[in-house]
């Protein structure tokens, strides 16, 4: 099996997904609307095709759509400085738990934050 590294990153989110997307602000009562809200994810990519991936609603080879639909209708950008810290992770596996926490310790800052 090949050694994938895989990274984590942040994409910040227009605020309109906190008013408009009702699983969103359900899934972040902590947010106060003073800090940004924000997509965490995990990829074998670079962030910033990933980040393309997103944006242009990519699917497949077997056609299944590679973006989330939040990033798609809501990302801005790249938000490096969340994310530039935490180096290449060796395993899928390691990478989801890292994004889950990436993402809880981002809430408690009380950032708005989805992940999958």
């Amino acid at each position: 099996m090949p050694n994938y590294k895989y990274s984590i990153y942040v994409i910040e989110l227009s605020k309109k997904v906190y008013s408009e997307n009702r699983k969103f602000r359900e899934a972040n009562p902590q947010f106060n609307g003073v800090l940004e809200c924000l997509y965490v994810g995990m990829t074998s990519k670079e962030p910033k095709e990933r980040f393309e991936q997103h944006k242009n609603g990519s699917l497949s080879k077997k056609g299944h759509n590679l973006s989330s639909s939040i990033v798609y209708k809501y990302g801005l950008y790249l938000r490096g400085s969340l994310y530039n810290h935490i180096g290449p992770i060796s395993t899928k596996a390691e990478a989801l738990k890292m994004e889950e926490q990436l993402a809880i310790e981002l809430r408690r800052k009380r950032y708005a934050v989805w992940f999958n």
